[in-house]
């Protein structure tokens, strides 16, 4: 498509006056900067219109009517004062009606209008509803005592940088749907081709305030590997049609990720009164069961909260298994939960040979101080000519954790070492493992045992009284005799 202006900026004069004498106005500031980086990231000057001429009287002229005509992207700024705008009104639904009426508003379910939130508010509903239903790009914050304040250098140096990245993500995003937009024909061209395939598609649900900042990185460095990031519209605010959309969109989506905060993040209207943190987490949970959906839920370490639901979602999240159905959960710093993402987006590999009779793995899980107690337990598995693996304790975090994954899936047999680990070790070892198991496994694992190992404690003790048949006791030393169920699961015979 051809368009002879690539940016319209529409917004309300009053939102452009400087807080001190000696600045720029925050419109002023903020068309500059984007069209800084926008060039940049075209690598050609962008050609970015604005009315800096009119004041005051909310007048609607033919010029502006004349850009409009001709523009790719609308830029709104919205405000309290642009709602109550008439002239802004004006600007945005002119837009609009041209663009529905050529059928262009959407191309490649990308919008044209593109919301940019200087400071909240209230009546999205006066905005014609394809604006309305718009996700937008968030330009304020909020201070300690919940007041908010746009992102502006003026109030300091946190607020700059806030700023900068702000603006340096929308910049990439423009620049993306301006060169998608010079690369598609007119929806009236007889010699438009098919569109290409479509990319693969990540889920990254929505989060609470607090998680904001880190999901707009991620969503960032998924873009720019060339990801789909869904939704990129705001989800219905009713309960059961917000489910349906999400149900929808997990559809289209090799990988959902979920950042929880301390908050809970927005509710639906609807009779659970739950949050879309919690709805979508359960969605994507359902659809890792049913299509073996990866995903990966992160937390920042040591995560509590002061909500009484939300702290018994977090205690929830760690200790259910279907809650977690499908996912890495990753309890670590930005770093850590995005190499779990690209080690998640990995490409699957083949499915690996079916093993012969006499080629049989058993994969050891056990803490990094046990490896001088486990020779025994080795040399016994050789013997039979048993292969055993051991995990990976170091190198890069996501690359340890897709070692240990791939080890755990192809071993025919699993052993938990239950021996220096704590109680609560043996819980999420053992939870990590079945989850891993019953959702990624392309052949059924022949036995999977805990090995009960010094020094003794209560649970070991409550272990040991139990003597399930998947339970193997070395607390008084490792035989032949304490690994025949393990052997005979091999189809190796005892001694």
């Amino acid at each position: 498509m051809k368009y002879a202006r690539q940016i319209f900026i529409s917004y309300a004069h009053l939102d452009n006056q400087p807080l001190t004498a000696d600045q720029a106005g925050w419109v002023s500031l903020f068309h500059a900067t984007l069209q800084t980086l926008l060039s940049q990231r075209l690598g050609a000057p962008a050609d970015i219109w604005r009315d800096d001429k009119l004041r005051g009287n909310d007048v609607f002229s033919d010029e502006i009517l004349g850009q409009l005509a001709g523009t790719a992207l609308f830029v709104s700024i919205l405000t309290p004062r642009y709602l109550k705008s008439e002239w802004c009104a004006r600007e945005i639904r002119s837009f609009c009606e041209r663009a529905e009426a050529e059928h262009s508003l959407f191309v490649d379910n990308k919008s044209r209008l593109i919301k940019v939130l200087k400071l909240p508010v209230d009546g999205d509903g006066l905005l014609p509803p394809a604006a309305a239903q718009l996700l937008g790009y968030e330009f304020y914050e909020f201070d300690e005592d919940r007041t908010p304040r746009e992102l502006d250098p003026a109030y300091g140096e946190q607020p700059r940088q806030a700023f900068l990245r702000k603006a340096n993500k929308l910049a990439w995003d423009l620049a993306a749907q301006i060169n998608a937009l010079a690369d598609t024909p007119a929806a009236n061209d007889g010699n438009a081709t098919p569109p290409a395939a479509e990319r693969p598609a990540v889920f990254l649900a929505e989060c609470s305030r607090d998680r904001r900042e880190a999901r707009e990185r991620i969503e960032a460095e998924l873009a720019c590997c060339g990801y789909t990031v869904l939704p990129d519209q705001r989800l219905p605010d009713d309960e059961d049609e917000h489910v349906a959309a999400v149900d929808a969109l997990l559809a289209r989506c090799v990988l959902s990720i979920h950042l929880i905060g301390s908050g809970s993040g927005r509710i639906p209207d609807g009779a659970r009164q739950q949050s879309v943190v919690v709805l979508q987490n359960e969605r994507a949970a359902a659809r890792s069961r049913s299509a073996g959906l990866r995903r990966v839920i992160g937390l920042p370490p040591g995560l509590a909260s002061p909500l009484p639901a939300q702290q018994a979602f977090l205690d929830a999240l760690r200790q259910d298994a279907a809650l977690q159905a499908g996912a890495d959960l990753v309890e670590g710093d930005l770093e850590v939960l995005k190499a779990a993402i690209h080690a998640a987006l990995k490409p699957p590999e083949a499915p690996p040979t079916a093993p012969s009779v006499s080629a049989r793995r058993v994969h050891l899980v056990c803490d990094a101080r046990d490896r001088k107690d486990i020779l025994p337990f080795i040399r016994l598995l050789r013997a039979h000519g048993v292969e055993v693996t051991l995990p990976v304790f170091s190198g890069d975090a996501g690359a340890v954790r897709e070692a240990n994954r791939q080890l755990a899936l192809d071993c025919d047999v699993l052993v938990l070492w239950y021996g220096a680990g704590d109680e609560a070790w043996k819980y999420h070892q053992g939870n990590d493992l079945q989850k891993l198991c019953a959702s990624q496994r392309e052949r059924p694992l022949r036995g999977q045992f805990v090995l009960l190992a010094p020094p003794l404690g209560d649970d070991k003790a409550f272990l040991r009284a139990l003597a399930e048949a998947d339970t193997l006791d070395a607390l008084d030393g490792l035989d032949a005799a304490v690994l025949a169920p393990l052997l005979a699961a091999l189809g190796t015979e005892a001694p």
